[in-house]
């Protein structure tokens, strides 16, 4: 339906037009924290590099994918500030020990960090997912005023309370289960689990949150019938996302060596 500013309606981007660009924003996903660490790490490995450097080199893919974001936009988000310092953490310990499953149990600090942020940020006046859906759409922009006003609405502040709670427990579970992985398995199945688990429990995570938002956004039009437009669901897709076209792509769940 279209969205009201005003007196004049503004009609949404088609369905397919939203496909689209989430499809060309996976491009830079797949080939940077995907297939070209994994290329790096398994080249470098054949070429009779060790595995400690192997796994730092194979960490220069998504870092030029970070800076190249820096560059073009001119600031570094939080995601972006998180990938990078992991993947700097990850280097130095791996360097000053030598072993490789530290410097993969190093790049698991920022998720759970993220974690725990999302967590203890419902002590706050404002939820971190919210605030990060924000800071993505910019705080400034008339888009950024109308989702900051919803906050105003009880519905609409306990929907990203429960998103915060869901990405929050998620980015624990998926540290611990990588941790598991890093522990247990060899190295080079714990360095395809830290580059393939990362992006598909983020895109299970969001496809969950979509779906929660449509149904919520329902929910609170029924409620409010119609007084407020609230479209939850465009809300949504601000969040933190690899297929989203928002100003910075870095998953929150990358790790060093990607």
């Amino acid at each position: 339906m279209p969205i009201a500013t005003g007196d004049v309606e503004q009609p949404e981007k088609s369905e397919a037009t939203i496909q689209q660009g989430r499809l060309q924003a996976l491009i830079p996903v797949a080939v940077f924290d995907v297939a070209g660490p994994l290329a790096v790490y398994y080249g470098t490995r054949a070429a009779g590099v060790s595995t400690i450097m192997a796994l730092i080199l194979s960490g220069v893919p998504p870092a030029l994918r970070v800076a190249g974001t820096v560059i073009r936009h001119r600031r570094l988000d939080v995601i972006g500030a998180l990938v990078l310092s992991g993947i700097a953490l990850g280097t130095v310990m791996g360097l000053l020990s030598g072993s490789p499953r530290l410097y993969l149990i190093d790049g698991l600090v920022p998720t759970v960090a993220l974690g725990a942020a999302c967590l203890t940020s419902l002590l706050s006046s404002r939820p971190l997912m919210f605030r990060l859906a924000l800071e993505t759409m910019g705080e400034d922009t008339p888009k950024g005023h109308e989702f900051a006003d919803m906050w105003d609405h009880s519905g609409f502040r306990k929907s990203f309370q429960v998103i915060t709670i869901v990405w929050g427990l998620v980015f624990l579970a998926e540290a611990g289960v990588q941790a598991l992985i890093i522990e247990t398995q060899s190295i080079n199945a714990a360095k395809q689990s830290s580059n393939l688990l990362p992006v598909a429990v983020l895109l299970a995570t969001f496809a969950w949150t979509r779906f929660y938002g449509l149904r919520t956004e329902h929910r609170l039009r029924l409620e409010y019938e119609g007084a407020n437009n609230i479209d939850l669901a465009r809300s949504a897709h601000t969040l933190p996302d690899p297929i989203a076209t928002t100003p910075d792509t870095s998953h929150p769940l990358a790790a060093p060596g990607q």
